[in-house]
């Protein structure tokens, strides 16, 4: 199959010092980024390409500049032009923290343990030169459930009623995210890369960075929609947070369930938006998993409003099924 490279590719890998360097694609995710492997000899390299109107590599290039100078592994910047959305990055290699754990799963405790300590390393500084995660960001990121599952479902659904409901469950989260924490809000084992020792990881996809709460990347790595993180494993490293931060427990937990829930609803509608609008599939097997996290967050009280919409909105047997049923 032939690959179309970037416009504008071999004068930018010149100016790097990369020509006639062979470049092969890299799977792809859920946006309009591509990736290839750049190789010279014995040397590779990561090209982005990130292309107007659709990317802006500015943000990626913000996120990782600040992460590298704060001590945390994001991929060194090599070269870019943002104008034609090309970035070429260090080479974090294959070894990808879920592809690991297929083959190795008894180092999984090892693994999170040490992706939770960079979590606590975040905490412990200040907040980067981020904008805000905002309750109107919240509610607009819960919406991508009504907006995109409901009408998928042929459900009519009481819109107002359910953005009411989850202004009422995360109105109280907000005063505990000021200053706030750096929120990377896509922190889960495909985007986090063992580089040699097992505690040694870096970091992919945070140029969605946000100011916000300390919970977020935590559950958003224990609640992996792409991978099964048992109950004990989530507990346990949830309890490990606790002991290295010394947050206060009822309010952390009470916030991870807000959070958890809020961030299972939007998955839910993006995975749905993924297969309706951009043709991809694939993340439809994802959603029971997610379903059952986004069930589980709901049992909380403190989600009392919104478990109650959802008693009232969405069928028993669509609940039941982890979502529905699905005809790509």
């Amino acid at each position: 199959m032939s690959v179309t490279l970037p416009e504008g590719v071999d004068a930018f890998l010149a100016f790097a010092g990369w020509a006639d360097a062979s470049i092969a694609p890299r799977p792809g995710d859920a946006s309009f980024r591509r990736y290839f492997r750049i190789t010279r000899g014995k040397k590779t390299a990561m090209l982005m390409d990130a292309p107007p109107p659709n990317e802006d590599p500015g943000p990626f290039l913000r996120a990782a500049k600040w992460l590298d100078g704060n001590g945390l592994r994001a991929p060194g910047i090599l070269a870019e032009d943002a104008a034609r959305g090309l970035v070429l990055l260090e080479d974090f290699g294959n070894a990808r923290m879920r592809d690991y754990l297929d083959q190795w799963p008894d180092d999984e405790r090892e693994i999170y343990r040490a992706a939770v300590d960079a979590l606590v390393e975040l905490r412990a500084l200040p907040p980067g030169p981020f904008l805000a995660y905002t309750m109107s960001e919240y509610l607009r990121e819960a919406r991508l459930l009504t907006d995109w599952y409901c009408p998928a479902q042929n459900l009519y659904v009481d819109g107002p009623g359910y953005t009411a409901a989850w202004e009422a469950v995360l109105t109280p989260l907000l005063p505990r995210q000021r200053p706030g924490v750096t929120v990377l809000r896509d922190y889960h084992a495909e985007n986090i890369m063992l580089l040699g020792a097992l505690h040694d990881q870096g970091l992919l996809d945070f140029q969605d960075a946000l100011v916000g709460h300390p919970a977020y990347d935590l559950v958003s790595l224990l609640q992996d929609a792409r991978r099964d993180v048992s109950p004990e494993l989530e507990a346990e490293m949830f309890d490990y947070y606790l002991q290295r931060t010394g947050a206060p427990a009822e309010d952390l937990l009470a916030d991870y369930a807000r959070l958890g829930a809020q961030r299972n609803a939007k998955i839910v509608g993006i995975f749905v938006r993924l297969w309706k609008r951009d043709g991809k599939p694939r993340y439809l097997d994802m959603i029971p998993r997610v379903w059952a996290l986004l069930e589980r967050d709901l049992m909380h009280p403190a989600l009392a409003p919104v478990a109650a919409w959802f008693d009232a909105n969405i069928p028993a047997d669509l609940r039941a099924a982890g979502g529905g049923t699905w005809q790509p």
